[in-house]
């Protein structure tokens, strides 16, 4: 079958350590087909940063045959917290901590320094459309769908009609710091957990990393002393390793777990009842894992989702596809629709 390739767009992901670049041509065909990464160097600043987006846009060009003159847009995900144009939050974040970073404009940054237009989303809402689009396919437009991802921190997205709902601020889909009930969640004893962000008890608190590391883990360690995680160098080494103990049915490492699958289902069932999606989607490093465990969690999480009986008819659960190539996929096809978007009001 022949491609149409008379243009593309260019999908670029960047996170802490590393950029993830993909190919998108106007027909909707990816160009790159495997993980494209390359050093991301934000931790120098800003400056080095955009010179690392451009050299992974320069490869990815390389890598798909394609000359730069047809790039008609470029995708660009980040972490947030960022607005909807692409600024970094004036505080910062966990990977942009230099204060060069606070208030920086990485979309105009990299727009400027590419000479082509830069559509920009959150690092969560990319991943989440890339989620909406692989599993609805030509419905894709029709439908709607919530995504958690669960790594550091806890991301997500929302999408309407097969795009991003980003909100006044473009603060929208930031599930992790929704306020879920800890009433049954939480064991005799157990402390309600701390966000980063300081709010008590939120999604993020307890279905993150940084959610085993600060509040589950010291818990369940307290009820496992002889654990052998309990020798490990430091709590965030220890937390770290919880995910192996998990795929090995620990019961620790599961009752843990179990934990954050009720997080997320209680998340769920909050976004049941304001947006009624026709999906819900789950990823992140908790899911990378064995085929058992994955099922597992998952069945872990649509049992704690409280949904009607109109709604359990219609309804999907499942896991994200290709999870560290969503970004850069999702940051593509916001591009292409950015396209679709300015020639239908041409038009």
């Amino acid at each position: 079958m022949e491609i149409h390739r008379s243009w593309v767009v260019v999908g670029l992901d960047n996170g802490a350590t590393s950029n993830n670049v993909t190919v998108l041509d106007a027909s909707g065909h990816y160009l790159v087909d495997a993980l494209l990464e390359s050093p991301s160097r934000v931790e120098l600043g800003p400056d080095e940063a955009m010179l690392a987006l451009g050299k992974a846009f320069d490869r990815a060009l390389e890598v798909s045959g394609i000359d730069r003159s047809s790039v008609r847009a470029v995708g660009l995900d980040t972490p947030g917290p960022a607005s909807a144009d692409g600024v970094i939050s004036s505080k910062g974040s966990t990977n942009f901590s230099q204060t060069a970073w606070h208030g920086f404009d990485v979309r105009g940054a990299l727009e400027g320094h590419l000479g082509i237009p830069v559509v920009y989303n959150n690092d969560g809402n990319a991943a989440a459309l890339y989620a909406h689009h692989v599993y609805f396919g030509h419905e894709a437009a029709r439908r709607s769908s919530v995504s958690a991802i669960v790594g550091t921190g806890l991301g997500g997205g929302v999408i309407e009609s097969g795009r991003v709902v980003r909100g006044a601020a473009g603060m929208g889909g930031e599930l992790g710091h929704v306020h879920i009930p800890m009433e049954g969640l939480l064991s005799e004893g157990q402390q309600r957990p701390v966000c980063n962000c300081g709010f008590v008890g939120d999604a993020e608190s307890v279905a993150s990393l940084t959610g085993i590391e600060r509040n589950l883990l010291p818990y369940w360690l307290g009820r496992f002393p002889d654990h052998a995680l309990a020798h490990e160098r430091s709590m965030a080494d220890a937390a770290k390793r919880v995910r192996d103990y998990g795929d090995r049915s620990d019961p620790l490492a599961l009752a843990i777990f179990a934990q954050q699958a009720a997080a997320l289902g209680r998340l769920f069932t909050i976004a049941a009842n304001f947006f009624d999606p026709d999906a819900y989607f789950l990823g992140g490093g908790v899911v990378e894992a064995s085929e058992q465990f994955r099922q597992w969690f998952l069945g872990q999480v649509r049992e704690h989702t409280t949904l009607r009986q109109e709604q359990l008819k219609v309804t999907a659960f499942a896991l994200i596809a290709d999870l560290d190539m969503a970004g850069a996929r999702g940051a593509a096809l916001a591009a292409l629709d950015s396209i679709s978007v300015a020639e239908r009001s041409r038009g």
